[in-house]
């Protein structure tokens, strides 16, 4: 009976051994394990808390890319206005450019047109110059003649005109005078007017020599004419 007493104390005592090491070993691991949780929770932390600085620093560092980068676009776009407005300017400049130069060759076309033009007119000039001169020296001839033995005299008067002044045609008056007046005009052709006394056929002969050119012929008519008239005169005084 002792001896089976002693045996269940014997149990006892071995079961509270168990469970003190039981306990003991259950709240080392548990406080292991705690700790390991409490580290790496720790650990996590910091491993959040570096990787927010991180991306706090990252995204800072992209929104002033971001600003630099708006910042140069609206840099960009202010000059691309600057180069498009000096694009419309230098446009204009060079539209304007053109016009003068469309002008100035006008002008030297007109230019260049003008001076043909009086070179055409200078070669006329010159060309009726030179036959105006060979009309002026048959005149000089036939008024050297009828000087001589008609009694003619030539005069030059207003506007480029010569006068010619015949005497000895009034058989009643020799020194009375008869006259008219010739000019050489633009187109090269003799012109004649103021014939005094006044000669209805002036207009008739002025075409004929505008034709035969014979400047002594005609002078011959035109004396012939104021006899007519004037024998006329006599008559009708009679």
């Amino acid at each position: 009976m002792m001896s089976h007493i002693k045996t269940e104390e014997e149990l006892d005592i071995f079961n509270k051994s168990i469970n003190d090491f039981w306990n003991r070993f259950r709240n080392t691991t548990f406080n292991e394990h705690y700790s390991q949780v409490v580290g790496l929770r720790d650990t996590y932390k910091n491993s959040i808390e570096a990787l927010t600085e991180r991306l706090s620093t990252k995204i800072r560092e992209e929104e002033r890319m971001i600003e630099t980068f708006l910042e140069f676009r609206n840099k960009i776009h202010i000059q691309n206005k600057l180069i498009q407005e000096k694009q419309d300017n230098l446009s204009k400049l060079v539209g304007s450019i053109q016009d003068k130069e469309w002008e100035m060759e006008k002008l030297r076309k007109s230019i260049q047109d003008l001076k043909e033009s009086l070179d055409k007119k200078k070669e006329i000039i010159s060309t009726a110059n030179k036959t105006n001169k060979e009309k002026l020296k048959r005149l000089q001839k036939s008024y050297d003649l009828y000087k001589d033995h008609l009694g003619l005299e030539i005069r030059k008067i207003y506007g480029g005109k010569l006068q010619f002044i015949f005497r000895n045609i009034d058989p009643k008056a020799p020194e009375k005078p008869f006259t008219f007046s010739l000019k050489i005009n633009e187109e090269g052709d003799y012109e004649m007017s103021d014939s005094a006394p006044h000669l209805e056929c002036l207009a008739e002969l002025q075409e004929k020599i505008r034709k035969t050119k014979n400047f002594s012929a005609f002078l011959a008519n035109i004396r012939k004419a104021f006899i007519a008239l004037a024998c006329n005169e006599c008559v009708n005084s009679v």
